[in-house]
């Protein structure tokens, strides 16, 4: 049985160029290189454990990796992502701990591909909960915590260790998505996933007459929401109902 063929991915910022090697001052664009063979401009000699700026280029075949050590920051969104053939001697850090990973000094730019897939298995999902979703949410969370600080932190607490009758405890879900996301090798997907949701909440926030405390829980949640949707369609509602906090929107019962 012939093996499935690897597709290798790198990706950069929305102009194409690899962001190391920019750095370097050797710009590589892949946008302006579809369909070529690019070799490296100042290829390492010691083949692979040279750690100067840009020593060869680096690519991953688990896309949810993609955006994993490109030194592109601040973390911005969109970005672009290239399937490219990796092309004479390869190489590897470590085939132990590295296996999704490959080093070479020549590629050949295949295509661009959808960028959402740098985002795992939900990408699609988790850009518009963070485009569509949490510009309101998120002013609407800090203004519940405000209203009400110490009730709000009990209710947190509460669900953070305790959970609900129809859903799991905040840390429990957390520690499933997280193991998930190792194990799926999404891991790199699920940092860009946060960063992303909190600069969200900054840009809806910044300028607002909230605490910090409230915009800590609205980064919180936000993070928690963008991960339920990159899992909604691996994790059931008692995972996902616990990282979306859904018994933290529902409104407190009246004192008596």
């Amino acid at each position: 049985m012939a093996r499935k063929p690897v597709t290798w991915y790198i990706a950069t910022p929305a102009d194409g160029i690899i962001e190391m090697s920019r750095q370097a001052g050797t710009p590589v664009n892949l946008a302006a290189s579809v369909g070529q063979v690019i070799d490296h401009p100042n290829p390492c000699a010691n083949l692979w454990f040279d750690e100067t700026r840009f020593s060869y280029f680096r690519m991953v075949k688990r896309v949810g990796e993609a955006l994993e050590d490109t030194s592109i920051w601040p973390v911005t969104w969109p970005i672009r992502l290239w399937i490219v053939e990796p092309l004479g001697e390869t190489g590897s850090w470590s085939q132990r701990h590295y296996p999704y990973r490959l080093l070479a000094h020549q590629i050949r730019v295949l295509a661009e591909t959808d960028a959402y897939l740098a985002l795992g298995a939900g990408g699609r999902d988790v850009l518009d909960v963070i485009a569509q979703q949490l510009p309101e949410r998120a002013a609407r969370w800090a203004a519940a915590w405000d209203a009400d600080p110490e009730g709000m932190r009990e209710r947190h607490r509460n669900w953070v260790h305790c959970g609900g009758r129809t859903c799991g405890s905040g840390r429990w879900a957390r520690s499933v998505a997280y193991a998930t996301l190792r194990s799926r090798r999404e891991s790199a997907a699920q940092r860009w996933i946060e960063y992303l949701a909190r600069n969200t909440v900054d840009q809806v926030l910044d300028g607002a007459d909230v605490s910090l405390t409230a915009r800590l829980y609205a980064h919180g949640r936000a993070t928690d929401l963008a991960v339920a949707a990159q899992h909604q369609a691996r994790f059931d509602a008692y995972v996902l109902d616990a990282l979306r906090g859904v018994d933290l929107d529902v409104p407190a019962p009246a004192a008596v």
